[in-house]
């Protein structure tokens, strides 16, 4: 069948890019506003000579940075050139969870943001479109596992962000739905919740077995057989994903990262030891990137590990707990060796080790999102102050990244859903040229 092509909007590190690409779509451009998220971006689909996932890349369009506004006012022409040649719109605007009912600054950023990506939409107007989110955006109520996204009501009501997005992607020409899953359930090593919202154009959902929900039907049909094929059992643990990265008994060395100050130290590495880690190491070469340690001094190391011998892991700390450690964090997980990892956040400090007295290594981090070891980070490691609002540094990379496990899954099963469609259209087609060819 056809190879589908894809183009990834808010892309930041491509976390779903390259789950897209491992699922056989080819990528053709991405926007991402953050220099440091551009630049492992470029790294692993542009600059990467040779590799399966590189992008195509259109002549016209700097490699650079791009914010979603500034490519629509400089190059609006060359994207409706592109129209018919993206298959998949991958990526959607970040929701903050604000109001559209009442009075609002129209030129407020979001808004913007907002009506920029439905023209985008509008103006490539691809078959298909997936937007990852998380979930707490307003929603009408649940389906079973499916979520329905409610068009906004004409009587006042506040509506969500999702509410007005969903309104305006159907007037644009799309039916959209959206399902509530967990990362853990697609081989991602971590309890991760994310809605996905997937569209498909009103012209091409009527060919479809049951409409836009035949989408969600693939989606777990590509979710076991993946299990499957990739020879991973029903939960990935904490301890499958990143226990050959642990530092008890190994030689330390110097991190000689040219992004990283002087004085931080790594683990050597000593191979997989899990089919996860295998699958995760595989057709790596090399040194491994991004496993620099965090310098923790001695009574950082004796709080967590006290913290380690006497708190329940797999859980947050609570306020009591907090406390007793004199913690002033909010979300502080011990994780637990033989479960899932909690959600991996933006923050390094977030996450302790599960027998080690320390956060966690970005390459661990990466390794909880299914990023496979040779996949390179760039950037500074970490940010600070005001600076977090701006900079977007490995851990806030990692911890904003679609895993891409779960991305993979659902390239498959877009993939599936758009050839039903090809399928049945060619059905329809001969059937009605033999029925010509009958009354001739």
């Amino acid at each position: 069948m056809k190879k589908y092509s894809f183009a990834d909007l808010f892309s930041g590190c491509g976390g779903l890019s390259l789950g897209l690409t491992q699922a056989g779509l080819k990528g053709q451009f991405a926007i991402e506003r953050d220099a440091m998220a551009f630049r492992t971006f470029a790294t692993n689909f542009i600059d990467a000579r040779g590799a399966s996932d590189r992008f195509e890349w259109p002549a016209w369009l700097e490699r650079r940075a791009w914010g979603i506004e500034e490519l629509l006012e400089y190059h609006g022409k060359e994207l409706l050139g592109l129209r018919g040649t993206i298959d998949v719109l991958a990526g959607g605007p970040p929701c903050q969870g604000f109001s559209f009912a009442g009075r609002r600054n129209e030129d407020d950023p979001r808004n913007l943001l907002f009506k920029k990506y439905v023209e985008m939409v509008e103006a490539l107007q691809p078959q298909a479109l997936v937007i990852e989110n998380v979930p707490g955006m307003r929603v009408a109520h649940a389906r079973r596992n499916v979520v329905e996204l409610q068009a906004a009501d004409p009587g006042g009501r506040k509506i969500s962000f999702y509410d007005k997005l969903v309104e305006s992607l159907s007037a644009a020409g799309y039916d959209v739905d959206a399902m509530l899953v967990d990362s853990a359930s697609f081989g991602v090593p971590q309890k991760r919740s994310r809605l996905i919202a997937i569209g498909v154009s009103k012209d091409l959902c009527k060919w479809l077995d049951g409409g836009i929900l035949r989408a969600f039907k693939l989606l777990e049909e590509a979710r076991v057989e993946q299990l499957a094929e990739l020879g991973l059992p029903p939960l990935v643990t904490a301890s499958d994903a990143i226990s050959d990265l642990e530092i008890t008994g190994r030689p330390l060395v110097e991190c000689v990262d040219p992004e990283s100050p002087k004085r931080f130290m790594e683990a050597s590495y000593g191979g997989p030891r899990t089919p996860y880690q295998t699958l995760m190491h595989h057709a790596h070469v090399g040194s491994m990137d991004s496993m620099r340690l965090a310098r923790h001094t001695d009574e950082v190391k004796d709080r967590f590990a006290k913290i380690l011998a006497e708190c329940r892991k797999g859980v947050r700390m609570d306020d009591a707990s907090r406390r007793t450690y004199g913690l002033k964090k909010h979300r502080i997980y011990p994780m637990a060796e033989r479960e899932p990892a909690p959600t991996v956040t933006t923050l390094p400090d977030d996450i302790l080790h599960y027998r080690e007295p320390r956060i966690l290594t970005v390459r661990e981090c990466a390794r909880l999102q299914s990023f496979p070891d040779r996949f390179i980070f760039k950037g500074k490691y970490t940010t600070g102050g005001e600076r977090r609002t701006k900079e977007c540094p490995r851990y806030t990379q990692v911890g904003n990244a679609v895993p891409p496990l779960l991305a993979r899954a659902i390239g498959n099963a877009l993939t599936r859903l758009l050839d039903e469609v090809s399928v049945a259209q060619l059905d329809s087609d001969n059937a009605a040229t033999q029925l010509a060819l009958t009354m001739a």
